[in-house]
């Protein structure tokens, strides 16, 4: 794909004689510089012990290409009005937290696979586009509870993710180190290399279906119901080969990013001006949000967010008001502008019932076009016997199942879901059609922050929400 031209969203210094700058002046005086954000009280972030490497690390970025191009962005806002309007469904996930260690060719593919797997799932059972959107190549940086974690009376500072920090428990590697922004850059950058290659070079091709399915999952019941499907699938591509017929959309697909934007010093800096609008996006992905923990109206993300072209989502938990998301949405899309806000709701299973039908009405009957996408997965933690964290797959299922629920009771579309999955054959949350019980999570927890799907409750997970989506 060409190279978009892209231009720094930060002011330059001008001599007193200087030509007056081209309109695109305007869009970058108007986005807060850091200190500003950083005075309106930013939440959940680092403490840099060296303001001058920060500033270094911060001038680097800048300096780097775009991980994503404007106009990729303007697509996939366009794909998230269709889901706004009924017209398709957002499947967005990955890891909770990547890892340096993690980009590898293997864990990439792994990662594509599964989502890959759970649109033709969706698609096929349910008959509805799937907008695919990776949680990957920006996932670095976690939001937590606490400032500090203790072990063994010993007090250092929490793992932020390794964007942060390190995840060893040594003052050494707990220490935030700004020169990480750079390495998430360089391995987002590989990610994306990876994600594109395979996704061009064939390995995405409607025609792989069946090699998608690796031996393990082959045999588990939601494997075999998947090859089912595939030979189905398989007979269709041979008849429509037969009458002449092969598009392109059967050989390749559209295949976006996404990452919470949580450390200002990244986003900001990854923030340029678009030469074709003169509008300024977040080039580090194509979709960002503001979490939970993050979305004070007169807050830091907020103020950030409301000011870049890319859509954007904003994480809505239980103690969340339909005040609070109308401020929210007219604060962040105050043009009401179709595809750009998704509302992630994660309540948890025994919440959802209850607390998303007053927001969701009320969002509704004030006329907001937002998309709404369920987070069944934060709201359903807890702490195993033996010190894991982890989750009940019945309980992701039900937090789905109610979503679907209350938008059907309302008339409304259950536009998506966001869950935390990997490709690999983990053990991290319980239940499933394996029956992994708590006494399994060690065998391969390997999660560095929170619970993931593995890979066959991750299929399981996509034929039960196709049921849902033939019924809404």
């Amino acid at each position: 794909m060409a190279a978009e031209r892209e231009k720094s969203a930060v002011p330059r210094g001008r001599s007193r004689c200087a030509r007056p700058d081209p309109p695109a002046y305007a869009w970058r005086v108007s986005i807060p510089d850091l200190a500003a954000l950083h005075a309106l009280g930013a939440q959940q972030q680092p403490t840099y012990p060296d303001p001058a490497a920060v500033d270094a690390a911060v001038a680097k970025l800048r300096t780097q290409p775009p991980l994503v191009f404007a106009g990729e962005c303007d697509d996939l806002r366009a794909k998230i009005a269709a889901v706004g309007r009924g017209e398709a469904f957002l499947l967005q996930g990955g890891d909770c937290a990547e890892t340096f260690e993690g980009v590898t060719a293997d864990n990439v593919r792994n990662k594509l696979r599964v989502l890959l797997q759970m649109a033709v799932v969706l698609t096929y059972a349910a008959s509805v586009p799937v907008v695919k959107v990776g949680r990957l190549a920006g996932q670095y940086a976690k939001p937590r509870s606490s400032d500090t974690e203790t072990r063994d009376g010993v007090t250092l500072p929490a793992y932020r993710g390794d964007a942060v920090n390190g995840f060893d428990f040594t003052p050494e590697s707990r220490i935030p180190d700004p020169s990480r922004l750079v390495d998430v850059y360089h391995a987002s950058a590989s990610t994306l290399n990876l994600a594109r290659a395979f996704v061009t070079g064939g390995y995405a091709d409607l025609r792989q279906v069946h090699s998608w399915n690796t031996d393990f999952v082959r045999d588990s019941v939601a494997g075999q119901r998947y090859e089912v499907m595939a030979n189905d699938i398989e007979r269709a591509l041979t008849f429509m080969a037969a009458i002449g017929a092969d598009p392109d959309e059967f050989h390749r697909v559209d295949f976006h990013t996404c990452h919470e934007a949580l450390v200002l010093e990244y986003e900001h800096a990854m923030t340029r001006i678009d030469s074709r609008t003169e509008q300024p996006y977040d080039v580090s992905a194509h979709f960002v949000w503001i979490g939970e923990r993050t979305r004070q109206l007169d807050g830091a993300h907020v103020e950030l967010l409301r000011h870049i072209r890319n859509p954007i989502g904003v994480k809505l938990g239980p103690t969340t008001t339909p005040d609070d998301a109308i401020a929210l949405a007219e604060r962040l899309n105050p043009d009401n502008e179709a595809g750009r806000l998704t509302f992630v709701t994660r309540f948890g299973a025994g919440r959802i019932r209850d607390g998303l039908p007053n927001l969701v009405e009320k969002v509704t009957a004030a006329g907001l076009d937002v998309a709404w996408v369920c987070d069944p997965m934060h709201g359903n933690t807890f702490e195993a016997s033996s010190g894991y964290k982890t989750r009940r797959f019945d309980d992701v299922i039900d937090e789905v199942q109610g979503f679907f629920d209350v938008h059907r009771s309302l008339g409304t579309w259950p536009g998506g879901i966001h869950v935390e999955l990997t490709g690999d054959d983990v053990t991290e949350c319980v239940g499933g059609g394996e029956d992994l019980a708590e006494i399994d999570l060690s065998s391969r927890y390997e999660s560095v922050c929170d619970p993931r799907l593995n890979r066959v409750q991750s299929l399981e997970l996509a034929f039960l929400v196709a049921e849902m989506l033939r019924q809404a």
